[in-house]
């Protein structure tokens, strides 16, 4: 072959081989090929790390019903709040606010509870409580939400969820940075067990105390067995809907079933109406969310 034709065939060699790397490092940079593709667009952001808790707030405000007021604790149907095991200045009970903030807790806990309350009330207390921009908010409702004249007007289960969702929502709006303890709904059938054993608190439950679980409180028979587990499972179900909600929120911790797996005692049941705590079960109460809130972790 002459050089001349030979030299202008290594030209168009070198050509076509360069064309071709210059189109594979196109092809790399463009992401086709075999080649790392680029992070797309629409890839969600890896989740924010969930905030430090504070294991020791500055101050606290309690929400809730008859048990975070006291109620039955010091004298007969009537609210004795220095025994709340929330907020309470009672020594003897040393409640969760003089336990985590000592001389302060006076002017620096807020008790927005309220006798009789339901899960629906609960959105009305927490705009209260975020008002005050707590360290820490103490949640403890669902009882009443159970304790109906009948098993009938039990609160569904998704409405006591939506309710509470709207509580915290209600916190998260004014107040974003208050954590939240949330307390479980004690097991309503132990403490009928436990109380049925009094015939003075059986003649106070005729009064109108949660008759959906203390209604004729010695029948054992078929019907009323029947009603009570009703009651039970939906407590339980109750206590599952605040473990998962407050499961999503960043600064929230459920008690992981602990006040309703707590087996009260006659000594820790009020001497009047043998249903809600005497002062020795608020301390108890105010033990068991201590220990959670200071716990390193949940």
């Amino acid at each position: 072959m002459p050089d001349s034709r030979r030299s202008r065939r290594v030209r168009v060699t070198a050509a076509v081989l360069a064309a071709g790397a210059l189109a594979l490092s196109a092809g790399c940079s463009s992401g086709g090929g075999h080649s790392p593709a680029r992070p797309s667009a629409s890839k969600k952001p890896s989740p924010s790390p969930s905030p430090a808790w504070n294991r020791s707030p500055a101050s606290l405000a309690a929400v809730g019903d008859s048990i975070t007021r006291g109620f039955d604790a010091c004298t007969v149907l009537a609210d004795c709040p220095e025994v709340s095991w929330a907020t309470g200045s009672d020594a003897s009970v040393d409640s969760l606010a003089v336990r985590l903030l000592g001389p302060a807790a006076p002017t620096r806990s807020w008790n927005y509870a309220k006798t009789g309350a339901r899960m629906s009330d609960l959105p009305a207390q927490m705009g209260l409580a975020a008002a005050e921009h707590p360290g820490l908010v103490t949640v403890m409702t669902g009882a009443n939400d159970a304790c109906r004249d009948d098993v009938t007007a039990m609160t569904p289960v998704a409405s006591f969820r939506t309710q509470f969702e709207q509580a915290l929502h209600t916190l998260r709006a004014a107040s974003p940075t208050s954590q939240v303890y949330v307390a479980s709904v004690p097991d309503l059938k132990r403490l009928w067990s436990t109380g049925r054993g009094s015939p003075l608190g059986k003649q106070i439950w005729k009064l109108g105390i949660c008759q959906s679980m203390l209604a004729d409180a010695d029948d054992l028979g078929a019907a009323a067995s029947t009603r009570r587990g009703e009651v039970y499972e939906r407590v339980v179900a109750y206590n599952e809907v605040l473990r998962d909600v407050c499961a999503k929120d960043r600064a929230c911790r459920y008690d992981g079933g602990a006040v309703f797996s707590y087996a009260f005692t006659g000594t820790q049941l009020s001497p009047w109406d043998w249903f809600h705590p005497s002062k020795d079960g608020q301390a108890h109460l105010a033990k068991i969310a201590y220990d959670r809130v200071t716990a390193p972790t949940p």
